[in-house]
C-alpha cells in the first residue's frame, strides 16, 4: 500500500510521508518540521557501531545474551511467553512465577529500578500483571548485563523466601 492510500490518519507528525510529500512538490508546499538532529546523530554513531563491531558478531552477541538469559530466568521460576522459533534476542517476555506474584510484581520491578538501577518492562494490555519484558539491545547485550539482572532478581526473590 502507498502512504497516500492510508485509510486512518499519522498520529505524529516525526517523518510523516505525506507531510513530506506536499513539502517535496506532490501537494501544497508546506513547511512541515524539522527532525531532531540529535536523533540522525544517534543513528549515524549506532550505525557505526555496528560495523566497527560487525553485523553477524552483533547479532551472535544479541542472540548468546538472549540464551543466557532466558536459561538463567527459567532457573529462577519463570517461563518463556513465546515458543523459541518466534522469540526475538532484543526481547524477552517471561511469565512471571507466583513467588513474584505473590509480592507483588510491581513492587519487585520498583526494587530492581530502584536499589539495583535496572529497568524491566511490565505487560500490557490482557498480559500486565502476568508477564514482564525485558530488553538486551545494543550495548545492553552482553552477559555482564544479563548476569547483573539475574544477581538483582535472585537477592530480590530471596528478601521473601
Amino acid at each position: 500500500m502507498k502512504a497516500t492510500e492510508r485509510k486512518s490518519k499519522v498520529q505524529s507528525w516525526y517523518l510523516d510521508i505525506g507531510l513530506l510529500a506536499g513539502y517535496y512538490g506532490t501537494g501544497q508546499r508546506v513547511y512541515h518540521h524539522t527532525a531532531p538532529i540529535t536523533a540522525i546523530y544517534g543513528l549515524d554513531e549506532g550505525l557505526r557501531q555496528i560495523e566497527k563491531e560487525g553485523l553477524q558478531a552483533r547479532i551472535t552477541r544479541h542472540a548468546d545474551a538472549a540464551k543466557i538469559l532466558i536459561e538463567g530466568l527459567q532457573t529462577l521460576g519463570f517461563e518463556p511467553l513465546v515458543e523459541e522459533e518466534h522469540r526475538l534476542p532484543m526481547l524477552t517476555s517471561v511469565k512471571l512465577p507466583e513467588r513474584v506474584l505473590k509480592r507483588g510484581e510491581g513492587k519487585v520491578r520498583s526494587a530492581l529500578l530502584n536499589d539495583h538501577g535496572i529497568e524491566v518492562g511490565a505487560g500490557l494490555g490482557s498480559l500486565a500483571g502476568k508477564i514482564w519484558r525485558i530488553g538486551l539491545m545494543g550495548e545492553n547485550a552482553r552477559e555482564a548485563s544479563v548476569n547483573r539482572l539475574l544477581s538483582a532478581l535472585q537477592k530480590e526473590l530471596a528478601k521473601n523466601s
